[in-house]
């Protein structure tokens, strides 16, 4: 891929807002296009994700995962369209972070990016810890923790070098990802049409004798975790290339693709379960559901591929996406002086923030190492994940509100008023049904993050994040939006 270099405003081809008129430098290569976000948004969603939670879904949806995606991709659209707002209103690293603090207040952008930081620092630790587990049961001579390290060096070696090489990684991945996914779902169909499994029904979709609007939205708490990532694309906003519009079509996009192979497959899987009353009352403790289902369809070996394409594309492909996000959220946080100053630091040559990038790693290594050694810990840190993301994208339905409608004035009613309330709805009563123990711990993080934001503003640490006038520019003028 060839790199072009930032134009005088910092914005690359096409871009209309620079972040210079925000009083930031432009730091981060703008070298991506449309379709490096695509396929950055597709791997950090995983389009095998369903595979190693497939169980946990079946069980709580009372076997209608398909549903449960189904409910959880309409979700997310919701959520993509306030993304693709914002994104254009304020094209720069940090994502909720950035648009909460200023379409509503810098106090509100730092709690965002607080709760945030409960997805994006926690989902790289979680990824490693669930492929180090698959891949020991597949090699089980080579310990957990070993694994896991080899993973997280790997991971930072390639993030190091820059985020073309991170791109490039990218799409190799993603390629494999989607073949293993064929293969599947083509043995799957070919079974399920000789008989196997149950044969074709619409159970997955509705069951009348387990259908309760409280279960199933219970199951999408859970089925989200394959669905976040599409808003890490926000964070590479200062080093994409083409306009603003670009971050929130490659999301609205990669949801949308992504979405639609979660539902495929586990519609497939649901119909080949071999015992799907036993896994709805005894869940699936050791995460096997849907490679025994790829066992049913097409013998031992599927179930193997299946098994150890979830490890690599979890402890690789995924979490060197999220340890990017991640990265980038630590640095505009930074940059503000809400976080130490050293994350801020760019590397000179492969301009990346390379301190940032490091201690996500080491993060990443101790939560994984420790969550290892806790027979809870895959649940404990999903659901904390999962509670993270889901608070904070209730907070950016907010801040479009708060910014067009009220700042702005804006009378494009779907899009900054009917699309962000019906979406702040949906993952309202998503997170009141979610678990309870992912409630408390999320609020005691809220609470700590109260604590520091005091200290913070006590000690006159706080940024200027005010909205410009720049921000309204031609191709984002109220009642002119386009994803």
């Amino acid at each position: 891929m060839s790199e072009a270099p930032a134009s005088p405003t910092g914005t690359g081809t096409g871009t209309s807002t620079g972040i210079e008129s925000y009083g930031y430098k432009q730091e981060l290569r703008r070298s991506l296009r449309f379709t490096d976000l695509l396929v950055y948004g597709l791997v950090f969603m995983v389009p095998i994700a369903p595979f190693g939670i497939f169980g946990s879904v079946f069980q709580g949806s009372g076997g209608m995962v398909a549903l449960a995606y189904v409910l959880g991709m309409v979700a997310m659209m919701f959520t993509a369209l306030s993304y693709a707002q914002m994104s254009r209103a304020f094209p720069m690293a940090g994502s909720v972070y950035t648009y909460a603090g200023r379409g509503i207040a810098a106090p509100v952008g730092f709690l965002s990016g607080w709760m945030i930081l409960l997805d994006y620092v926690l989902v790289p630790g979680l990824l490693y810890l669930i492929a180090g587990v698959a891949m020991n049961s597949l090699v089980p001579a080579v310990p957990v923790w070993l694994w896991l390290v080899g993973f997280v060096l790997l991971n930072t070696a390639v993030n190091y070098l820059g985020v073309e090489m991170t791109s490039k990684v990218n799409k190799a991945m993603l390629i494999g990802e989607l073949i293993v996914l064929v293969v599947f779902i083509g043995f799957g169909l070919a079974a399920l049409a000789s008989g196997k499994g149950r044969g074709f029904d619409f159970t997955p979709v509705y069951n009348s004798q387990t259908f309760s609007w409280s279960l199933v939205f219970g199951a999408v708490s859970v089925a989200v975790l394959s669905f976040l990532g599409f808003d890490g694309i926000s964070t590479l906003s200062e080093e994409n290339r083409d306009s603003a519009k670009a971050v929130g079509r490659s999301m609205i996009a990669a949801l949308l693709l992504a979405g639609s192979l979660f539902i495929v497959q586990t519609w497939i899987a649901s119909l080949l379960v071999p015992d799907p009353a036993a896994l709805i009352a005894d869940g699936d403790p050791d995460g096997t559901a849907f490679y025994d289902a790829a066992r049913v369809a097409a013998g031992g070996w599927l179930a193997t591929v299946t098994a150890a394409a979830t490890a690599v594309a979890w402890g690789f492909a995924n979490s060197l996406v999220a340890q990017a996000a991640t990265s980038r959220l630590l640095f505009a946080m930074a940059r503000d002086r809400q976080l130490p100053a050293f994350l801020a630091k760019v590397h000179p040559r492969h301009r990346v923030p390379v301190n940032a990038t490091l201690l996500t790693a080491g993060v990443s290594l101790v939560l994984g190492l420790y969550t290892a050694s806790r027979e809870d810990g895959i649940t404990l840190l999903s659901t904390l994940v999962n509670f993270g993301a889901l608070t904070t994208f209730l907070v950016l339905h907010v801040s479009v509100v708060v910014h067009y409608v009220f700042r702005r004035r804006s009378r494009d009613w779907w899009r900054h008023l009917i699309a962000p309330a019906l979406g702040f709805a949906i993952l309202a009563y998503v997170v009141v049904n979610a678990d309870i123990a992912a409630q408390r711990l999320g609020f005691v993080w809220l609470a700590i993050g109260g604590l520091v934001l005091t200290g913070l503003l006590l000690s006159g640490r706080r940024p200027n994040l005010a909205a410009v006038a720049s921000d309204a520019t031609p191709d984002s003028s109220p009642g002119k939006e386009t994803p």
